[in-house]
């Protein structure tokens, strides 16, 4: 009779604890997470003054800014680029945190539910019981045995009643939202890696043609120099000279090509390759990536959604509120529901059977009434973890608008520099030319065709320099403004050993 009073009893008491569960569902104690609305400038101030007389110029156009990398037309670019979202060892594990984030946000909705445990022993006793009318010298006496099956279901569950559990479960959805904010982050950093290094590469490798080609025509001069002394016309400083000049820009050849190999390099283990695995793919020479003409940045309030990073850092915000309630409902009484139904017997056949069964249920509350301080003083480390959150995000946001600031200043002034860099290259390629021609008919002595040469091949090297960091500098404004993610996981994705991962849509809350 017992047991099918239980067994009826616990889908009666579901249903009221469901009631009740909705009618406290409401009171959550702690503050609500509210989003920040940081003030951000009208404008850029790299694009209100910039020189619109530049090659390239930046407008406060609406920025495309998902696969920046094609706009710079190189398909080899743009295959890296492609391969390393695929394959990059950091972006697999951020997806990784990704799935850890999801999981702990599974145990907290779990703490929501009831938590039903069931048990089952079985025990064998064996006693000897002296026969009737024996005494313990020995006397005969007889073994019993007895068999002992014990089951039953032990179920607790907490009432929810001041939002402790449904504050963990805020800051474990605000977690997942911030892993999934990683990922855009670290995507946003692979690929801007991906691009500077191969930027890097290629100007490496201009270097090294600037480097041979004034090697060439310093030997040249050099030859001439040695021809002349034979003769008599010239001292053997003039000699020493010109073989000091051939042999200082020899060396630097060297060195530009040990940074290109070691760009390659590092291009390698972001795609996950071992290091020397595109050294023939990449190691011909190849010009620098063109620059379009006109790079759309769009408004600074637009930055607030679009860089990850920010969303990351506001993400981190909510949860750090939402654990300011977890902590709070630990000062209040905690409610629970508790059941169990027993069964035991010593025999098999008979386990189920009344007369060795049993239940109990009913409600239970435990008030934490003194811990000195500590429940109190968790609830201000929260606060205080909190603010920390907030100062963080506070300091994203500046960082952000400076980035930006930063990559546009750099890209106007390099533009400046190049302009004046292709000036002195024009204007110390004539000083060698007649120099050269004047030395050759021995009307200038060697110092000055040894001056020209000197400074040709160092504003020439300036240039290649000048026009590297000007793609470096634009790679660096993609960047800034947040651009090339897209992620959007499924849960079929976070759940996957290889998840993918798509980049075709700016994402927008």
């Amino acid at each position: 009779m017992k047991t099918n009073q239980a067994l009826h009893s616990f889908p009666i008491l579901g249903a009221v604890c469901a009631v009740l569960a909705l009618l406290v569902s409401g009171c959550l104690v702690g503050p609500d997470f509210q989003p920040p609305h940081p003030e951000a400038p009208a404008n850029w101030e790299g694009v209100t003054k910039m020189p619109t007389k530049q090659p390239y110029v930046i407008t406060a156009q609406p920025a495309e800014l998902t696969q920046w990398w094609r706009q710079f037309d190189d398909p080899m670019l743009t295959g890296l680029v492609e391969e390393a979202i695929k394959a990059n060892l950091d972006l697999q594990l951020a997806k990784a945190r990704l799935r850890q984030a999801r999981a702990l946000r599974g145990v907290a909705v779990g703490g929501l539910w009831p938590a039903v445990t069931a048990t089952a022993t079985y025990q064998r006793e064996k006693t000897q019981v002296a026969t009737q009318g024996g005494s313990s010298r020995g006397l005969p006496s007889t073994a019993q045995v007895q068999n002992l099956y014990q089951a039953g279901f032990d179920a607790v569950w907490e009432i929810d009643i001041f939002g402790g559990l449904r504050r963990n479960l805020e800051a474990a959805n605000a977690n997942v939202e911030a892993a999934v904010e990683n990922i855009s982050d670290t995507l946003v950093t692979l690929v801007s890696e991906v691009g500077l290094n191969y930027i890097q590469l290629r100007g490496f490798q201009q270097e090294i043609v600037i480097a041979k080609n004034n090697l060439k025509a310093q030997q040249d001069t050099a030859t001439i120099t040695r021809q002349r002394s034979g003769v008599g016309f010239l001292s053997a400083l003039d000699v020493a000279n010109a073989e000091a000049n051939v042999a200082t820009t020899e060396s630097t050849i060297p060195v530009f090509e040990n940074s290109a190999q070691q760009a390659i390099y590092a291009l390698s283990v972001l795609l996950a390759r071992p290091p020397a695995d595109l050294l023939q793919q990449l190691a011909p020479t190849r010009n620098l990536p063109s620059v379009p003409s006109k790079i759309p940045a769009g408004l600074p309030s637009n930055l607030l959604r679009r860089r990850p990073d920010i969303r990351e850092a506001e993400a981190q915000l909510h949860a750090a509120t939402a654990q300011i309630g977890v902590a709070t409902a630990q000062l209040f009484p905690q409610f629970s529901l508790t059941g169990t139904v027993n069964w035991q017997s010593n025999l098999l056949l008979t386990w189920w059977g009344a007369a060795g069964n049993s239940y109990s249920f009913g409600p239970s509350m435990t008030w934490p009434i003194f811990q000195g301080g500590a429940l109190i003083s968790n609830v201000r480390v929260q606060e205080a973890l909190r603010d920390q959150s907030f100062i963080t995000y506070q300091k994203t946001v500046l960082s952000a608008f400076q980035d930006v600031e930063n990559a546009m200043i750099a890209f106007n002034k390099e533009q400046q520099h190049r302009k004046s860099l292709n000036e002195s290259v024009i204007e110390n390629r004539k000083a060698v030319e007649l120099s050269v021609e004047l030395y050759t008919m021995g009307l200038l002595d060697f110092l000055s065709v040894l001056i020209a040469q000197r400074s040709l091949f160092t504003s020439e090297d300036a240039l290649v320099v000048s026009e590297t960091n000007i793609v470096t500098d634009l790679l660096a404004l993609y960047k800034a403004l947040g651009g090339g993610w897209e992620f959007v996981p499924s849960d079929a994705q976070a759940t996957s050993s290889t998840p993918t991962i798509s980049y075709y849509a700016d994402k927008t809350k």
